[in-house]
């Protein structure tokens, strides 16, 4: 693989049970904080693995029907948390990200995509698929805020599955090669959401497995520990989640040194995330 450049911090958090996420833990309020991935390419510069939340969250879900999302998840961001603010604080700027992929179409993930006008996106067309057919009205209830997505996108878009260099990974799967140098590669992970892709990354020092919501703590592919099945009224396939963790345990098993982050595990997270984007740390 072709080696680039990391950086990962938080961009805001919502809060839920601990047992929403293994279902022995206790039934406690714990933070559930949206990950972000800065990618630094030597040929195609700042590249976004998904934006966390921005205060457009409140913005949009200050009306009923999509308040009933914000009164049921609980989310705080403040504006030098976005990751627009960072990228200025650290001596960037928002129009230095040129490519933005999307993990999958959740509030928590996809909050900033207004805010990076140079970027060309690129998700799976299954999940946009399921975006553009479902009522504003009731997008809510898959998680799916509208109004967060810019007016443009499609004409800015890169479908996975129209991208021609791919290979079949024998734990992964189906593996997009997304820029055609093996710097990043996404694989399928569905069941949380439809259509959701991680992406597999080398830096100088580590292999990341970046994989969003394929489970919300490293002890569901550790361990086998999985999530109170209360969330299956929100998830999009529960076969379909079983089946992706199934393929991370096998992955983590055989790749033990690899490190695989969820973007809600703190635990998973918490040692590599920084608010200083030095690029070297990773």
């Amino acid at each position: 693989m072709k080696k680039i450049k990391l950086h990962l911090n938080y961009a805001g958090y919502c809060t839920a049970k601990a047992s929403h996420a293994v279902k022995t833990d206790p039934k406690t309020e714990i933070k559930f904080r949206a990950l972000f991935g800065v990618i630094k390419h030597p040929e195609f510069g700042l590249i976004l693995f998904d934006t966390g939340y921005t205060r457009k969250f409140y913005d949009v879900t200050n009306r009923f029907p999509n308040k009933i999302y914000a009164l049921l998840t609980k989310v705080y961001i403040e504006e030098k948390d976005e990751i627009k603010s960072q990228l200025i604080e650290n001596g960037y700027s928002p129009l230095d990200v040129k490519h933005v992929i999307i993990s999958h179409f959740h509030g928590d993930h996809i909050a900033g995509l207004t805010d990076f006008p140079n970027a060309k996106f690129y998700c799976s067309k299954i999940a946009w698929e399921q975006v553009k057919k479902i009522p504003s009205f009731w997008g809510f209830r898959r998680g799916i805020l509208k109004k967060l997505i810019p007016s443009d996108f499609e004409t800015k878009v890169q479908f996975f599955e129209e991208i021609n260099h791919t290979f079949q990974d024998d734990i992964l799967g189906h593996t997009v090669n997304i820029f055609e140098d093996n710097s990043i590669l996404a694989f399928n992970v569905p069941g949380h959401a439809r259509g959701q892709i991680g992406i597999k990354i080398k830096t100088e020092k580590n292999t990341y497995l970046l994989i969003a919501d394929t489970c919300w703590d490293k002890r569901a592919f550790e361990k086998g520990m999985l999530p109170n099945p209360i969330v299956k009224l929100f998830f999009d396939s529960w076969q379909d989640y079983l089946e992706s963790i199934t393929k991370i345990s096998k992955y983590h098993k055989k790749n033990p040194d690899d490190i695989i982050l969820p973007t809600h595990c703190h635990d998973s997270c918490k040692d590599f995330v920084s608010s200083k984007m030095t690029f070297n740390d990773l």
